[in-house]
């Protein structure tokens, strides 16, 4: 029988980053797998002039949640909105809102962080480390509060090739960066940004890692557990195959490929793509909230949800399947045929930049130009290389995790919730999953209806000809322009004419011949 189910049945839990795609999927699982749980508090913010009950109502009425409408009819009712922004330093939480908050938490899921790798400094720790601390603040004043759950990512220590699940010290205290960020101005924070992220990537990866710390410092005497997944993707079974909500990390590069616009990536063909499901990070959560408030462990537990020592999935195979399924269902409106060539090499990725990447995009703004429309290509190809050369140090590297305490859990699960919450990535089939991927973004991120595909692929062979015409244009100029420069090309010429010219002789005589 289940014992995570049942556990969350009667539950008060709060979320943080409830309204983000993790967010989503773990709010839709719980109310699915433990439909009697008592109430989910949401921290949401207005946005676009919605109100807070209006963002939650756009949430349940999208298609992530027609299974939980089944079986939990009055799910709106379970759902209460609290106004809050982690912005501010006491996160702008009502007195009355804090005191429901505090007097009724069971468990805390903190989702919520800023996932922008080109963010300032002083706003990424502002979301991922001081947030972080006010969260642990008010666990601290919940006498009901059983588990402390925080997501954070396996590239926190990715400056280490072999990465333990263990929390790892950073050079510079958590508190005095965040004291230093309430009096140093933007200017001088930007100048000693590089200093203090050291070897690491981006400021997202070094305000996680510092998030990290703030949980072991100042955790007290409260159950925490930290949750670590590597890239997440779409969803691998529940509660359908392929959804998909944002156009962050890996959806952004499917979209790009399959509009015709990423025509090449610095990327091995052997690589590791470390692309973990976002159900099973949250299949995963649950089980860690399960089991950090039954068994209650001494230490704070880190449990690494990545792919890459258990079931790799490699670039070379993922571009592969990538481009068989967009031969099937093509995304409308494509810009060229998708294809896309994976080079090691970065003079050759520079060469294929500008041939494949810059050169098109100029020539279509000249178009648009001569017909009086406003040239845009050249910008969005700026800004797509800009996002690929922020992600570029993930996509080559390499990384071992270890995952001695994910594989604990497992053991510790029984049969029905092993498959009720099933984290066992070894299961996954990526070549299934990645055409469900791909479905998934044509579907719930582009919004695509299937019954384009036929008009989609009959773009695409125009699209064929179109490339085949201008190639022949472009050798015949070029050949043309040597002949007017050069007599060895002209006498290669003649050779061409005089052999094609025999040949087709020698064809017609001996055609003649047998008649």
């Amino acid at each position: 029988m289940s014992s995570i189910a049942p556990f969350y049945g009667g539950k008060s839990i709060l979320i943080t980053g409830a309204t983000g795609f993790l967010g989503k999927v773990l709010m839709e699982k719980l109310f699915r797998t433990s439909p009697n749980l008592k109430v989910i508090y949401v921290l949401v913010r207005t946005k676009a002039g919605q109100t807070l009950q209006q963002r939650v109502v756009q949430i349940l009425n999208s298609k992530l949640f027609e299974k939980v409408k089944e079986v939990c009819p009055n799910v709106h009712e379970k759902i209460r909105a609290i106004y809050a922004d982690l912005n501010h330093n006491d996160l702008a939480i009502s007195k009355e809102d804090m005191e429901e908050l505090l007097s009724c938490t069971n468990v805390v899921f903190h989702c919520a962080a800023t996932v922008r790798f080109d963010d300032p400094l002083r706003r990424a720790m502002q979301l991922n480390v001081a947030a972080t601390q006010k969260l642990l603040h008010m666990a601290s004043q919940m006498p009901k509060l059983e588990a402390f759950i925080h997501i954070s990512t396996a590239f926190s220590n990715c400056n280490l090739k072999h990465i333990d699940e263990v929390i790892y010290p950073c050079p510079v205290e958590p508190k005095k960066i965040i004291d230093s960020m309430e009096w140093l101005d933007d200017t001088i924070i930007d100048e000693i940004t590089p200093k203090l992220i050291g070897d690491r990537p981006n400021t997202y990866t070094y305000t996680k890692a510092l998030g990290e710390m703030v949980m072991q410092q100042e955790g007290g005497n409260l159950n925490i557990a930290i949750v670590r997944p590597s890239i997440v993707g779409a969803t691998w079974q529940e509660p359908f195959p392929g959804w998909v909500d944002n156009i962050n990390g890996p959806n952004g590069l499917i979209i790009a490929t399959g509009k015709g616009f990423l025509r090449a990536l610095r990327a091995s063909p052997m690589a590791v793509v470390d692309l973990i499901p976002v159900d099973t990070v949250v299949n995963l959560t649950l089980a860690v909230g399960w089991y950090t408030a039954v068994h209650r462990p001494k230490s704070t537990l880190i449990y690494h949800c990545t792919s890459g020592n258990l079931n790799p999935c490699y670039w070379g195979k993922m571009g592969f399947q990538i481009l068989a399924t967009f031969e099937k269902v093509p995304f409308e409106k494509a810009f060229r045929r998708p294809h896309t060539d994976l080079t090691g090499n970065t003079i050759v990725t520079q060469y294929r930049n500008a041939v494949s990447h810059w050169a098109p995009a100029i020539i279509y703004d000249f178009y648009l130009w001569l017909t009086g429309r406003k040239p845009r290509m050249t910008k969005l190809i700026n800004r797509l290389l800009r996002t690929i050369s922020m992600l570029e140090y993930f996509i080559n590297g390499s990384w071992e995790w270890s995952t001695r305490n994910t594989e604990m859990l497992m053991s510790k699960l029984s049969p029905e919730d092993q498959r009720v919450f099933n984290f066992d990535v070894r299961q996954l089939n990526w070549l299934e999953y990645i055409e469900n991927y791909i479905l998934g973004v044509k579907k719930y991120l582009l919004k695509e209806d299937m019954a384009g595909v036929p008009g989609a692929k009959q773009h695409l062979k125009r699209l064929r000809n179109i490339h085949y015409l201008f190639n022949t244009a472009l050798f015949l100029l070029t050949w043309r322009l040597l002949l007017a420069r050069s007599q060895a090309a002209r006498n290669v010429w003649f050779l061409i004419v005089s052999f094609c010219h025999k040949f087709l002789s020698y064809f017609r005589a001996s055609s003649m011949l047998k008649v």
